[in-house]
């Protein structure tokens, strides 16, 4: 398989999980207003993650579409993040693992908009707006948590230091990947945490939060190493695929 179709895999997947465990907070929302833009979050990843699979399916051209690639894999073929696999919490760490995310992925988008593959540019293009907002929500809530009563900080400080460690895999690329830099394809990750490291750094900064001094690294994700936590997903998520195979809507 082309190294191009990983990568959109390992992106369209992290949007694939990120967006079905968002969507697990659905009708359970701290206030009403948090429950509809939760929700309305995870269609926009969902969205991203059918648009992505589509692509890399087109890509293999083994007649796999995103049903396919999201409903049919085993949980060694996922190439998600760790960090958007790890469990809802409460609302703190849910906002927490979505600011991480979203300061990562908005650059990342911003980027691909430049990218020398046309397809790849458009669609970058077409999410940027939505992730625009995923992380001015995030980044507001981290703040109003970070800097409000002395419980919110408290958990939202905890949640921080348990997801540190698996930030640094968002910025992990293989050999075969930075080919793809060097073809104009994809940007250096090293670009990436930069803008990252800026932006989080004011968002925890205003937040009054302290960024862990520890060196703990969690990854594997990438390669298909996972936590106990993305098989539990999947058996909920490929459930009525699985148990009804070739269903349409």
């Amino acid at each position: 398989m082309s190294t191009l179709f990983n990568y959109i895999l390992k992106i369209g997947d992290d949007s694939l999980i990120l967006g079905h465990r968002l969507s697990e907070w659905c009708g359970h929302g701290p206030i009403l207003e948090e429950d509809i833009a939760m929700t309305n979050i995870a269609l926009d990843l969902v969205g991203q993650a059918t648009t992505l699979l589509n692509y890399a399916g087109e890509m293999e051209g083994k007649g796999r579409d995103a049903d396919a690639l999201a409903f049919l894999r085993f949980d060694r073929e996922y190439r998600n993040l760790l960090l958007v696999e790890q469990p809802n919490g409460d609302f703190g760490m849910t906002m927490m693992r979505q600011f991480l995310f979203d300061a990562y992925r908005l650059p990342l988008l911003e980027r691909l908009q430049k990218s020398s593959d046309v397809s790849l540019a458009a669609i970058a293009e077409k999410s940027l707006k939505e992730t625009k907002y995923h992380l001015k929500h995030s980044s507001e809530w981290v703040i109003r948590l970070g800097d409000g009563t002395e419980e919110s900080h408290r958990r939202v400080q905890d949640a921080l230091d348990t997801l540190w460690r698996y930030t640094d895999e968002l910025f992990q690329e293989d050999d075969a990947e930075k080919e793809l830099v060097v073809s104009g394809v994809i940007p250096p990750m090293s670009e990436i945490r930069e803008a990252w490291n800026a932006n989080v750094n004011r968002v925890l900064e205003e937040a009054t939060l302290t960024i862990p001094t520890n060196n703990w690294k969690h990854s594997g994700g990438r390669k298909g190493m996972h936590s106990e936590h993305l098989g539990y997903i999947l058996a909920e998520l490929q459930y009525m695929q699985r148990a009804y195979p070739n269903m349409e809507w």
